[in-house]
């Protein structure tokens, strides 16, 4: 099974590690990905409005580039998937959304939602299996606690993201047990960091994310792994010495899979 691969405009800047190791290792685990060399960016924040029809356009492009190719389209940013997937769930579901954004791309055959949208996590797990994936891990990470911060975008909203139980999520701990770590499993996991509050109300999400990062040290974890650029940022920026190290989930998998 191939996929057409979205990467998004941040993983070619600063997060960088997110894509170069998520490549790596699907090509180590003999997954292959297609990156569409025409994607656009996502539009960051899913619209709200149901006129708003110009910001979910480049979604749709990259909906209907995955269509044409008969795949999955693979996704790898927490913000690029919950856009892209809120976006085809649209394409679905509103008859008035599809209709206007096929008028205005005039598209041969009209997209009306028919691809799926998958996360690299959500690959791992259904296409290769953590138990194959185990089984693939050259240096498995044990004794190491590690903490999966799942923040908002990857859960919620549950009934249009069908990620994980928003309440009670389990796939990154099960990530984290395939490639030999001990998941640590704190309060604050799948809280919001504050997101793009960085802009306007520093304070604010300095508050949250130090919320975070204090409930994985009150449970003893050495780092957290995290799907989310921003999240990763806001973590960092404000963890007072001796909080866990943030990384990408897709660091840690590259390491197990020795090719890091």
């Amino acid at each position: 099974m191939s996929f057409l691969y979205y990467p998004g405009c941040t993983l070619k800047t600063k997060a960088k590690d997110l894509d170069e190791y998520a490549k790596k290792s699907a090509e180590a685990l003999g997954i292959p990905i297609i990156e569409w060399e025409e994607w656009q960016c996502c539009g960051t924040v899913y619209p709200q409005s149901q006129d708003e029809i110009a910001t979910r356009l480049s979604a749709i492009r990259v909906l209907d580039e995955a269509r044409k190719n008969e795949s999955d389209l693979l996704t790898l940013c927490s913000a690029c998937h919950h856009v892209i997937k809120r976006v085809n769930r649209d394409m679905q579901n509103n008859e008035d959304i599809w209709t206007k954004a096929n008028n205005y791309l005039e598209l041969e055959t009209p997209y009306t939602g028919q691809t799926r949208v998958v996360h690299y996590l959500e690959m791992l797990r259904d296409v290769v299996g953590f138990d194959e994936l185990k089984q693939r891990v050259k240096k498995p990470l044990e004794g190491r606690r590690i903490g999966a911060y799942y923040g908002c975008m990857l859960l919620r909203p549950s009934t249009e993201m069908q990620f994980d139980n928003p309440e009670n999520p389990t796939i990154m701990e099960d990530f984290l047990k395939a490639i030999g770590a001990e998941p640590v499993v704190f309060p604050y996991r799948n809280e919001c960091c504050g997101a793009y509050l960085a802009l306007e109300d520093r304070d604010l999400v300095q508050e949250l994310s130090g919320k975070v990062m204090a409930s994985a040290g009150q449970r003893d974890a050495e780092a957290l792994i995290t799907a989310c650029p921003l999240c990763r940022y806001n973590l960092n920026k404000e963890a007072a010495e001796g909080s866990p190290t943030v990384y990408y989930f897709t660091e840690l998998l590259a390491e197990a899979l020795d090719v890091k």
